[in-house]
């Protein structure tokens, strides 16, 4: 063991076993990988040490298999062996959108083959998420707007607001905004930190909206004549130190989240919107420090406003535009995780809301009746065209001795356990009964057995009155068929209508707006509709066999209601 070689094997040893420990304590990973190719993120010169924008949504991530608050998330290398530094700015685990920030080492220039390993599932992880180190030391401050104890600095250098007026909303690009209407503003103090070079150049970046025509400042480090602006000019982009001026060849667009980046090195400006080249020009830029203003006259919402301290390449300021993206091309989820494939279904049911699961319950109920009713209800028929067969067969062979009271054959059909579930038998019985009460009058009488036309007539009348009520027993229940047949698919709509109003009213509330956070929402409501649909089908199918069958017993039962008064004439007639 003390040689060098034993010590390294053993070294390598206990580094596997801890990998391989790390990775059983994660029930679940999933491999992120970030595309530079031309077709994609288009990095043409690559980047290195950037903060990537990963949003989670019911798309991407199963939000029920992490910690409420997410702290049990953690960042790798493509290999697993590094943890990366990271934060997360937001985690809504009810609406399951979440953003988070990821200090990426490297990006390829024009490749596929970058990327890192995101873990979750394990409720003893404590938090490790690092702010601070997601960003590098030329970061001055970033602003997230998402934080609700005011705005603050997510780097080591906490720039914190002094003042800040802006109303705070949620729907911004990246999670919280805030909303400035020309008369509104936040102050960030003078600190030692909060200062740009001649010799390093600085950065600025921010998400915009213009409510009109962009005008205002975005940025205003410093004051006196050599205070550093950013703003617009006729809508343009523009910087001014001193009387010296530089502006953007682009205009923004009103009423649309754009990203926006001005970068400053060696004398030149150089102006980016949403990554792409807006335009550059020259600009001497002395040292500045001082207190910090943003959004002094401007009209519209901000988010993720950043400022640093070096003038950041062209492929970093576009990674971080094109990754904050709401649609990003270059930060791509792969769709298997750890645990197996993609589930569907389990998709589907994890994103159900509450109101969908209460719909999906009472069509269940629903479905559970219908079955039971179209069960009940086979079986009750086709006993009873059974015990129908077996009586008519006996009646037309022995007619006369089963329409004659008292006579040993009619009583003997009492015993018959076929007949207990025969319409026919029990109409026949009070026709039988109602000739033998006439017979009975006839014979205190003294008269001859003899049938009236007015006797049969009150005959046909008690046995008419037995025909209803074998057509109740024989409908009974059917009537639940016909409330699943058009009650499921509006109950199905109902819950499809208030799931789709949830779904956007969290998109809405978390301002993303990428198909694959509104796909699962919206899937999942449709779910409500293809229960109702479920419940309503089998349940159309059996009421219309059952309807059909009903019919026939029915006819039956009065094929025989005027046989029996036909022969019944014959056989006593007066």
């Amino acid at each position: 063991m003390n040689s060098p070689l034993s010590r390294f094997a053993f070294g390598a040893l206990v580094c596997l076993a801890s990998l391989a420990a790390h990775a059983a304590d994660w029930a679940h990973r999933q491999r992120i990988t970030l595309d530079a190719t031309a077709a994609a993120g288009n990095l043409a010169q690559g980047t290195a040490n950037v903060p990537i924008a990963v949003r989670l949504h019911s798309g991407n991530f199963t939000f029920a298999d992490a910690k409420p608050d997410g702290s049990d998330i953690r960042f790798m290398s493509a290999d697993g062996k590094l943890p990366l530094k990271f934060h997360i700015e937001q985690y809504d685990a009810a609406n399951e959108l979440a953003v988070a920030w990821v200090l990426v080492p490297k990006i390829t220039p024009n490749a596929k083959t970058d990327g890192f390993l995101m873990e979750w599932g394990n409720p003893a992880a404590p938090p490790v998420a690092d702010a601070k180190g997601t960003y590098d030391a030329s970061q001055i401050f970033v602003l997230h707007f998402s934080d609700k104890d005011g705005v603050r600095d997510a780097t080591a250098n906490a720039n914190n607001a002094q003042t800040a007026t802006a109303r705070p909303v949620a729907a911004g690009p990246m999670g919280g905004a805030m909303l400035f209407n020309g008369a509104e503003s936040i102050t960030l103090p003078a600190a030692q930190s909060l200062r740009v070079t001649a010799a390093n150049g600085f950065t600025f970046s921010a998400w915009v909206k213009p409510a009109a025509v962009a005008e205002g400042n975005l940025l205003a480090l410093g004051s006196g004549a050599q205070a550093l602006t950013i703003g617009f000019v006729g809508g343009n982009l523009a910087i001014s130190a001193g009387s010296a001026r530089a502006v953007a060849t682009t205009a923004l667009k009103p009423g649309v989240w754009q990203n926006v980046a001005v970068a400053a090195a060696a004398g030149k400006i150089s102006f980016y919107i949403d990554g792409a080249a807006a335009g550059s020009g020259d600009l001497a830029l002395a040292e500045i420090g001082g207190a910090a203003v943003i959004g002094e006259g401007f009209k519209g919402e901000l988010d993720e406003v950043g400022l640093s301290g070096v003038a950041r390449a062209a492929d970093y300021i576009r990674a971080r535009a094109v990754a904050e993206m709401a649609e990003s091309p270059l930060v791509v989820a792969d769709e298997a995780a750890a645990g197996g494939e993609a589930s569907y279904m389990g998709i589907l049911l994890g994103a159900l809301t509450v109101d969908g699961w209460v719909v999906i319950g009472i069509l269940a109920v629903m479905f559970v009746i219908s079955v039971w009713v179209m069960f009940a209800k086979t079986r009750f028929i086709l006993r009873a065209q059974k015990g129908n067969e077996f009586f008519v067969k006996r009646f037309r062979e022995k007619s006369a001795q089963l329409l004659t009271p008292g006579d040993p054959e009619a009583a003997s059909l009492a015993n018959e356990k076929a007949l207990k579930h025969s319409p026919i038998y029990r109409i026949y019985t009070i026709g039988l009964a109602e000739i033998e009460h006439r017979f009975e009058h006839q014979a205190r009488q003294g008269r001859n057995r003899s049938l009236s036309l007015a006797a049969l007539e009150a005959i046909r009348a008690s046995m008419d009155a037995g025909i209803v009520r074998e057509g109740q027993r024989l409908n009974s229940q059917i009537v639940l068929l016909t409330i699943a047949i058009a009650g499921g698919p509006f109950l199905g709509l109902l819950g499809t209508v208030v799931g789709v109003m949830i779904t956007f009213a969290a998109i809405a509330a978390a301002g993303d707006v990428n198909v694959n956070s509104i796909a699962p929402g919206i899937a999942a409501a449709l779910v409500a509709t293809v229960a109702g649909l479920g419940v309503a089908i089998p349940a159309l199918f059996g009421y219309n066999w059952l309807a059909s069958k009903i019919k026939e017993v029915t006819s039956d039962i009065l094929v025989f209601s005027d046989e029996f008064r036909t022969k019944s004439a014959e056989l006593y007639e007066p």
